[in-house]
C-alpha cells in the first residue's frame, strides 16, 4: 500500500507539478509571467459571471423567473 501512495507522490510532484515549478522560479525574475496561469483562471471566471448574470437578467425581463418560495417541492 506504502508503493501505491509513494506512485501517486511521484506523479504529482515528478510530473503534474512540473510546470507549476518553472512558474515558482519565473517569479524573481517576471512577476507577470509567472501570474499567467492566474490571469487566465480569473479571465475565464470573470468571462463566466458577466455571462451568467446576462442570462439572470435575460429571464427576469421575460418573466421566466418563478420566485414562489413554493418553487421546489422541499420548501413547502
Amino acid at each position: 500500500m506504502k508503493a501505491f501512495f509513494e506512485g501517486i507522490q511521484s506523479l504529482f510532484v515528478d510530473f503534474l507539478f512540473l510546470p507549476y515549478d518553472f512558474f515558482r522560479e519565473m517569479e524573481l525574475s517576471n512577476w507577470w509571467g509567472a501570474n499567467t496561469i492566474n490571469w487566465l483562471f480569473m479571465i475565464i471566471c470573470s468571462t463566466a459571471i458577466v455571462y451568467w448574470i446576462k442570462q439572470l437578467k435575460l429571464h427576469k425581463s421575460n418573466n421566466e423567473e418563478n420566485q414562489d418560495t413554493t418553487a421546489h417541492s422541499f420548501l413547502k
